[in-house]
């Protein structure tokens, strides 16, 4: 009995001796490590893009309102019919404008008649007038010689004084009666010229874009504002993408940057673009969730012209102004503000920020898109260098950035292995030196 306990005594203290060992080894007790996705830094060729959303719009269209008021009467054309310059569009009834006309007519004859009459008077009172004035002058010789008593002159002179009133008097009606006759003319030029736009003709070739109105519809047009917008000419040979730029990207976009172009009515079709003007204005497209503080969503409109060799298969030969896009599609463009080739990079998602008063706390900031870091208060950019089952705190500068990589300008070199996720991972947990275990690719 004795013997046997001295064997489980035995026993006991070698399993414990083993146990010791094997934790001491690491074989059991260890905790597993954190496993990490490691990539190798490598020269890539990134684009850095602004992405943006918008409508397709003709480059040219032109709106076609109303000059005067009135009903529709003939409406010779329907949305999508091709037009010349020159073509009759509409008509608006012309009967009150004509009316008006006549009226203004009937003023203008009686006010050549007046001017006709004061013509005539003025030629009568002349004709007295150069009567009264050879009288006074024989008068004046003859009172100077005494001929004549001094009341005779007077009542001559008084005549003459009269007669030079008449006709300076008889001077202005005409004057008058002339203002009166443009006065009239000018009216009737108006008229005319209402009468006129009662017709409505195309001033360009193109393609009828929009049609607001409707045969016997009622019009309002003046000649101060605007009138009613009876519908739309568009060029469709020449398309565009009216794209809304958020304003903490518009400050990277520049006239003639390159674009991509995804159209919803074209599913997997990439169209190219161009960008051709930029507002200088931001349009307040609505305001944030946060509705205490009032914030508006401010961006600014940038036109993107389609490239037409892009969509040269998609073109009807036949159809001189055709265009297989519709005004008002939607479209997704990615605008190319800057690219770098040959150029070493790393993935967006091994790039953090940690604070330099402390490099092995946890906590970072994933990268947002800049040309470079803009640093939180005191913090710097790292990644995590993959060495023999450990990680290594490497600070790097950085560059542009696309969808996935982003360029590394000092403090990596091409071969090197970096921890590139995931995620919790590169931005909190790591630390300068602690052990991580690699995941293979069928993890």
């Amino acid at each position: 009995m004795k013997k046997k306990q001295i064997i489980w005594i035995v026993v006991i203290v070698v399993m414990l001796i083993g146990a010791f060992m094997a934790k001491k080894a690491g074989w059991i007790g260890k905790k597993p490590l954190l496993e990490v996705n490691v990539e190798k830094v490598e020269k890539r060729t990134i684009i850095e893009t602004v992405a943006a959303t918008g409508e397709i719009q003709p480059e040219v269209e032109v709106k076609i309102s109303a000059d005067v008021s009135g009903e529709i009467v003939e409406l010779l054309v329907k949305e999508g019919q091709q037009v010349k310059k020159g073509d009759h569009l509409l008509s608006i009834n012309p009967d009150l404008i004509k009316a008006a006309a006549d009226r203004v007519t009937a003023a203008l004859n009686q006010s050549k008649a007046a001017l006709a009459n004061a013509r005539a008077r003025e030629n009568q009172v002349k004709a007295s007038f150069i009567l009264a004035e050879n009288n006074f002058k024989r008068s004046e010789k003859l009172h100077k010689q005494q001929a004549i008593s001094d009341a005779e002159f007077d009542q001559v002179r008084t005549q003459f004084e009269s007669g030079k009133a008449d006709l300076e008097a008889a001077r202005q009606n005409t004057i008058a009666s002339e203002y009166s006759v443009k006065s009239a003319e000018a009216s009737l030029k108006e008229a005319t010229d209402n009468l006129n736009r009662t017709r409505i003709y195309a001033p360009t070739e193109g393609t009828i874009s929009k049609l607001n109105v409707e045969l016997g519809e009622r019009v309002v047009g003046t000649a101060q504002m605007s009138g009613t917008e009876l519908l739309r000419i568009a060029d469709m040979r020449e398309m565009e993408v009216n794209a809304l730029v958020n304003e903490n990207d518009i400050v990277r976009v520049h006239t003639g940057d390159t674009s991509t172009i995804e159209v919803e009515a074209f599913s997997g079709r990439i169209f190219k673009g161009v960008v051709t003007e930029i507002a200088r204005s931001s349009s307040a497209t609505g305001v944030s969730a946060s509705a205490n503080t009032g914030d508006k969503v401010v961006n600014f409109l940038v036109k993107i012209r389609i490239t037409r060799a892009s969509y040269q298969d998609l073109i009807d030969s036949s159809r001189l102004d055709f265009s297989p896009f519709f005004p008002g599609m939607n479209a997704t463009v990615d605008i190319r503000t800057r690219m770098v080739t040959n150029e070493i990079s790393v993935p967006i998602m091994a790039v953090t920020i940690r604070s330099t008063a402390a490099d092995s706390s946890s906590g970072g900031v994933q990268k947002k898109t800049d040309d470079s870091f803009n640093s939180l208060n005191d913090g710097k950019e790292v990644v995590f260098l993959y060495e023999n089952g450990k990680v290594k705190q490497q600070e790097v500068k950085t560059g542009i950035q696309d969808n996935n990589y982003i360029r590394i300008i000092s403090g990596l070199s091409v071969g090197q292995e970096v921890v590139s996720g995931p995620y919790s991972a590169v931005s909190r947990m790591l630390n300068d030196g602690m052990e991580v275990e690699r995941k293979s690719a069928a993890k």
